[in-house]
């Protein structure tokens, strides 16, 4: 879910937005937690749980959750079972909660601004893709996915002066696509900073819902990860860049299919056997 609220993100201090987007990724266990529970699970005080209830319109904690129930699609009751098991690692459990981060990937999904996304893509002149760390192979993955459909796309380095060098290449009609999970980097913070003189779009993978304006992309793609302080899968992420990709794909058409018979032929002609 996305909590409505009378304020806009722009208003909240950096833990009310903590908490904000807390409750829209785990609505189901901010439902279940007491205020003291949800104040260690972020790192807070009790008090800063009370001051975000009040600046958001409601009287207390207790006024919160209930505003949070009015506005719930639905808790995942079927799945709570199974991640509430403190017996050990399961892989079934495992998998299972790849669903469940699937799920909350799905409900938050804006379809307007995913077809903002497939059109900045498809619309593009060049394709510049930037990640860091684990997101670097998302990054390269994306870029193999959307080089067989022949559109121009290459990796900017992960940072340093070299990441400088390949942003200068990036122009008007270009697009940046960057991934900014838990925090804005300090890469991400150049990319968006030099666009507004480059005059290139950005898009970010996001798994936050809350975002102060300042760190926002033009085209923001959310992917839920997993909670703060747990294991970040990569399940939900990579699933959203092949939705993405086959998006791309029926949107190109005949442009799309035609790069993918020419590389089969070429294939065909060079690797008979492969």
């Amino acid at each position: 879910m996305e909590l409505c609220l009378a304020v806009s993100p722009g208003e909240l201090t950096r833990a009310e937005q903590k908490i904000m987007d807390y409750i829209n990724t785990n609505t189901d266990a901010f439902l279940f937690s007491s205020i003291g529970q949800l104040a260690r699970r972020l790192d807070l005080s009790d008090a800063t749980v009370s001051r975000f209830a009040r600046h958001v319109g409601c009287a207390d904690f207790k006024e919160l959750k209930s505003l949070v129930v009015e506005q719930a699609a639905g808790p995942a009751a079927k799945m709570a079972g199974t991640l509430s098991q403190d017996g050990g690692f399961s892989p079934a459990a495992w998998l299972e909660r790849q669903q469940l981060y699937l799920q909350k990937t799905a409900r938050q999904m804006d379809p307007a601004e995913f077809d903002r996304g497939v059109k900045a893509v498809i619309s593009a002149r060049r394709i510049f893709l930037h990640g860091k760390n684990a997101s670097a192979s998302l990054a390269r993955m994306l870029a193999f996915r959307l080089g067989r459909l022949g559109l121009s796309v290459s990796l900017l380095p992960s940072g340093g002066s070299e990441l400088l060098e390949g942003l200068l290449q990036a122009g008007e009609s270009d697009l940046v696509v960057m991934f900014s999970f838990s925090k804005l980097s300090r890469e991400g913070r150049v990319i968006l900073d030099h666009s507004k003189t480059a005059g290139y779009q950005t898009l970010a993978f996001v798994s936050r819902t809350c975002i102060p304006p300042e760190e926002q992309a033009n085209i923001s793609l959310f992917a839920y990860r997993g909670e703060g302080k747990e294991y970040h899968s990569m399940a939900a992420p990579t699933a959203l860049l092949d939705v993405l990709t086959v998006a791309v794909t029926g949107r190109l058409g005949q442009r799309g299919t035609d790069s993918l018979e020419r590389l089969h032929q070429l294939k065909t002609s060079y690797f008979p056997l492969g």
